[in-house]
């Protein structure tokens, strides 16, 4: 009759508090969602260089209307040393965009008409006899600035369009056997015309794949339309981008401050993965003929980290990548002629990619 009350003592409650313990293995993983909650930190602590940035912007809103997407790319290209290759009828202004980015980064610019019959030389640079010390001396060419408004890019042959590969890449041109170092940060925004093709080189996929985004600037909407004429009705001069009030508000400092921030940027091996499942999806599918290389998915992954950076994270999410997946990847596959024939275009095989390519939770 003792064992019953002794039955229901606390001898084995402190059995009991030891299933509470249980939820401790599961502790080491709750740390990888915690980066995640980093997200208000940035919140918390408003970052000056990045501010300075959004601030870019506003600046170009002053001489551009609309083209959001574009300047996003724009910026996002500068602050990954990539280059973007802007594509739309004439007079979507193509480049004045270019030139109010220059003038809002306050980095250099230089223009190049490029026609049937410019010479590698027009764009690289030449050596040139100087008779006063009986030796050739380099006189640099226009691709030694900061930005390069590559003008109509398809309008000259391939062998003045390959002057540009050497220094898309390397970032430096080859005349008369020596290296040149260009200036840093150095952009090269070429543009091109979709509708006319009379008299035009295409460009070779080489080169295209040294271009980190293709950006598309479509014909405005009414509203934007109706500003655009307003603007100009007002005296908006497109020659003159200081009297639209556009200033300044980055430099080269802050893109290198900027740089090193992106660099910083933490990338989930999951994150990893789904860029490897994107670009192996584009080499599989019937669709392509090209598929994405393994350069493609590298820049890629280094653009989804700026738009992280710039949309205030510390880390990569999947939105990141899908954000940038139509810029990224769309000038560096090859749609097969059966596709075309069936009515399909890159933008459908894209959307097919990533809406069937597993999302990483």
């Amino acid at each position: 009759m003792t064992q019953p009350p002794q039955g229901p003592t606390n001898p084995q409650e402190p059995v009991a508090p030891q299933p509470p313990a249980a939820p401790r293995p599961q502790e080491p993983v709750a740390p990888q969602p915690p980066a995640a909650d980093s997200a208000q930190a940035p919140q918390a602590e408003p970052d000056p260089v990045r501010e300075a940035f959004t601030g870019v912007r506003t600046e170009i809103a002053k001489a551009v209307v609309g083209q959001e997407q574009a300047v996003t790319g724009m910026l996002i290209a500068l602050l990954c040393q990539g280059h973007v290759l802007l594509e739309g009828v004439p007079g979507v202004a193509k480049t004045l965009l270019v030139r109010s980015f220059a003038a809002a980064v306050s980095l250099d610019s230089s223009r190049v008409q490029f026609t049937p019959d410019l010479m590698p030389s027009d764009v690289t640079g030449s050596l040139v006899y100087d008779a006063s010390a009986s030796d050739f001396s380099f006189r640099p060419g226009p691709v030694f600035t900061n930005i390069l408004i590559a003008d109509e890019i398809n309008r000259t042959p391939p062998k003045t369009q390959s002057a540009l590969l050497e220094a898309m890449e390397e970032h430096q041109v080859s005349v008369g056997g020596r290296s040149r170092k260009l200036p840093e940060p150095f952009l090269v925004a070429a543009t091109q015309n979709p509708v006319e093709y009379e008299g035009t080189y295409p460009l070779p996929e080489a080169q295209l794949d040294r271009f980190l985004f293709k950006l598309v600037l479509n014909l405005p909407e009414r509203d934007h339309e109706f500003e655009i004429l307003d603007r100009h009705a007002r005296g908006f001069d497109a020659g003159s981008l200081a009297a639209a009030g556009l200033r300044p508000v980055a430099d080269a400092e802050l893109i290198g401050r900027a740089r090193e921030a992106i660099a910083k940027i933490y990338i989930a091996p999951q994150i990893i993965t789904y860029i490897v499942d994107l670009a192996r999806a584009t080499r599989q599918t019937p669709s392509l003929a090209l598929g994405v290389s393994p350069r493609g998915a590298t820049r890629m992954l280094g653009a989804a980290r700026a738009h992280a950076w710039l949309s205030g994270r510390h880390y990569v999410t999947p939105d990141d990548v899908k954000a940038l997946a139509h810029m990224s990847l769309s000038h560096r596959v090859i749609l097969r002629p059966e596709a075309q024939m069936d009515g399909l275009d890159v933008g459908q095989v894209l959307d097919s990619i990533i809406a069937t390519t597993e999302v990483p939770r």
